[in-house]
């Protein structure tokens, strides 16, 4: 008989909060450069231009709709892909196909997009007020703030603005994370040079950022657009069309930081997850 830890359903989304909470000003620039209209600045030139029009606290602004967006986003698909994935490994006593891993971990993300968009609007307006003219503004004092208030001027409808993407963006980012990170992990163990420790869930967090980085970029600048958007387009349709006319390139705007931020964002999560799993996981006895 031997005793195994597998992780708690919420497991996921706390350790994606946590992670959130250090990279968050990563975020706010990418959503900074994906927003200008043209290409005016690079990152390090729009993170010394926020620092210097509004203080280094404005490098986290829109934290709490961050955080809102992990518990519910992230939360979601960990539960989703990690829930299944443990149940099939159990009942075949063995891990599941990578077929199967990429289309539990697509399923997973389309659905935590789609919980998750609410929350990742109010995230980008917030990230995005600091470099508005202050008539401007939006000013949301947190992010329930900034939910009731679309809810009451906009319309609930408001609220899923962007959804079509944020759900095909998350399907894309799960594969990319869950899948790869289990696939790549599991042939880490395989070679017998190194074992289930800090060092493997690293190098697999890394490649499994990388996948998800390159995989979701382009809808990731749609949907920044899309919702922060002031009615100016009709459609997501309407606004890949507009960005198409930028030039190829317009689409993987900010894919620099994009990728600074979101591999050291998997990493983290993942070796939050991994020891949150290893600490105060449930025990299995196979």
């Amino acid at each position: 008989m031997q005793e195994n830890r597998i992780s708690r359903w919420y497991f996921g989304g706390v350790s994606s909060s946590a992670a959130a909470c250090l990279t968050h000003p990563l975020d706010l620039i990418k959503v900074h450069l994906q927003t200008q209209q043209e290409v005016r600045m690079k990152m390090i030139g729009m993170t010394l231009n926020v620092v210097r029009k509004e203080g280094y606290l404005a490098l986290y602004s829109g934290l709490s709709a961050s955080l809102g967006r992990q518990m519910t986003y992230s939360l979601a698909r960990f539960g989703i892909y990690e829930t299944v994935r443990d149940r099939v490994a159990r009942n075949n006593k063995g891990p599941m196909p990578f077929y199967q891993k990429v289309l539990l971990g697509a399923f997973g993300g389309l659905t935590g997009g789609f919980i998750g968009t609410p929350a990742d609007l109010v995230n980008v307006r917030m990230q995005n007020d600091v470099k508005l003219p202050v008539e401007l503004r939006r000013n949301y004092a947190h992010v329930f703030d900034g939910l009731l208030r679309v809810m009451r001027e906009e319309g609930m409808r408001k609220l899923f603005s962007g959804a079509t993407m944020a759900s095909t963006r998350g399907a894309l980012v799960s594969v990319g994370q869950l899948a790869c990170y289990d696939q790549s992990k599991q042939l880490v163990l395989a070679t017998g040079y190194l074992t289930d420790n800090i060092l493997t869930h690293f190098l697999a967090s890394v490649f499994a950022g990388g996948c998800a980085t390159i995989l979701c970029q382009p809808l990731d600048v749609v949907k920044t657009r899309l919702m922060n958007s002031k009615l100016e387009y009709r459609s997501v349709l309407h606004c890949l069309s507009e960005t198409a006319k930028l030039g190829p390139k317009a689409f993987y705007k900010g894919l620099v930081p994009a990728a600074i931020r979101l591999i050291p964002h998997t990493v983290l999560t993942f070796i939050f997850l991994e020891q949150l799993r290893q600490h105060f996981g449930e025990v299995i006895v196979t």
